[in-house]
């Protein structure tokens, strides 16, 4: 007789639809009806995407140790806010109708409008693709080892990614081998680093293999380029400067340098040396989010970080063409809100607007209207460009909102549906 089903499920907010799944069968089994319409990417293990009370979440099956430890690794990454996939839960006790145990499984939330590299490495983006990648992960390396993480696997295929205004937001999505520290060595970091750069210049590499690259590109010189961004980034984020007495300006300078990189400033260590001729300056950083932070104050919406600079920047001239930069900031951004960037959005057709993040579109549509405001050699206004924006650009763009790994043939195709189109 089979030993009776005791599915356990540990989550710290447990969806009672999750008893609903068919946990009896193994994930490769799974049915159509259950899963979301999803590519998948690369990954060690079998990866599933279901449609959950309304939402989105990724199956893994894993080991029952490495999933709780996973698990609890990515609570306490979500806890001090690093970008990293949601955890839902852990499911163990599977098993089948037969009573033969199953692999438990790790779930988290699907990370809504982000991409895995190997789709971004298609006909759809600049040539310096490789190029804003490589800056996203080294700022999302730099700032998990400024909270002293470990990532043990640090890789593209490990990492997600949203795009930001033009650039791109990292997100971490597997810490099966990373660990939490209260700080990391010099000897880890640097470890952590030349896994990353050996991964990244493979992948890159493999990419190279199967054709996928659009031009050619220097593998080496990508890996290399990860080390130099990531060294550059955590020297200006924990450098300490001299500054002569006379030269207090360029505490402000750092300050301000490192707001322009999405870090914000919590105080400053500050001493003389022994005559009082020189100050030395260590700038304790908060974490990054400086814009994005100011941006939700103000106006509510959680954006990406480059994505709040483009739209603080908007804000700006909206309050200059409108001469209220001598009134309180938070009444100017409320009506910049409720006459500018909502009614660009709502202009946007419903169906339409799964191409990209609200953010992203509007980021789009400034990026428009400044091109047709040069063809035009006058300014014009939002409501003239939105239209056209849409007709000419965003029909014309993938479904941001459901791609999340797609192979290479299925970019090709799209890619030469699209020039069809467009042509």
């Amino acid at each position: 007789m089979a030993e009776p089903n005791r599915l356990q499920i540990t989550a710290a907010s447990p969806d009672p639809a999750l008893l609903t799944l068919p946990w009896h069968l193994p994930l490769e089994e799974w049915p159509d009806s259950v899963l979301a319409a999803l590519p998948r990417g690369i990954s060690r293990h079998v990866v599933r995407f279901v449609r959950l009370s309304g939402r989105v979440i990724a199956v893994k099956e894993i080991g029952e140790t490495v999933a709780h430890r996973e698990y609890e690794l990515l609570r306490q990454l979500s806890r001090i806010d690093v970008p990293s996939v949601e955890p839902v839960g852990v499911i163990t006790g599977r098993r089948s109708l037969d009573g033969e145990p199953l692999t438990p499984a790790l779930v988290t939330e699907h990370l809504a409008f982000s991409l895995p590299y190997r789709a971004l490495f298609s006909q759809y983006l600049r040539p310096d693709t490789a190029t804003r990648l490589i800056d996203a992960l080294a700022v999302l390396l730099v700032r998990l080892h400024l909270h002293g993480f470990y990532w043990g696997d640090v890789s593209l295929s490990n990492t997600l990614f949203r795009r930001d205004a033009g650039a791109f937001a990292a997100y971490l999505v597997d810490a099966e081998t990373g660990d939490l520290h209260d700080r990391l060595s010099d000897g880890q970091r640097a470890y952590d680093l030349e896994i990353a750069r050996v991964n990244v210049i493979g992948e890159m590499m493999d990419l190279e293999a199967g054709e996928i690259l659009d031009s050619p590109i220097d593998t080496i010189t990508v890996g290399e380029m990860l080390v130099v961004r990531y060294e550059e980034l955590w020297q200006e984020l924990t450098t300490s400067e001299w500054f002569e007495p006379g030269e207090l300006w360029r505490v402000e300078a750092r300050i301000n340098r490192l707001n322009d990189l999405g870090f914000d400033v919590g105080e400053l260590d500050m001493s003389t040396d022994i005559d009082g001729t020189r100050i030395r300056i260590q700038p304790k950083v908060v974490d990054a989010g400086h814009h994005h932070r100011r941006l939700m104050r103000l106006t509510g919406l959680d954006v990406q970080e480059n994505q709040a600079r483009r739209l603080l920047n908007d804000l700006d001239s909206y309050r200059v063409e409108f001469d209220r930069q001598g009134e309180d900031e938070e009444f100017a951004a409320h009506d910049w809100l409720t006459n500018v960037f909502e009614p660009a959005i709502r202009a946007v057709p419903r169906e339409l607007r799964g191409k990209l993040e609200p953010a992203e579109i509007f980021h789009e549509l400034l990026e428009h209207r400044w091109f047709k405001s040069q063809e035009a050699n006058r300014d014009l206004p939002m409501n003239e460009v939105v239209r056209t924006y849409v007709d000419e650009v965003l029909r014309h763009r993938p479904d941001e909102q459901a791609v999340l790994g797609l192979d290479t043939m299925t970019l090709q195709a799209i890619s030469d549906e699209d020039d069809e189109l467009i042509g």
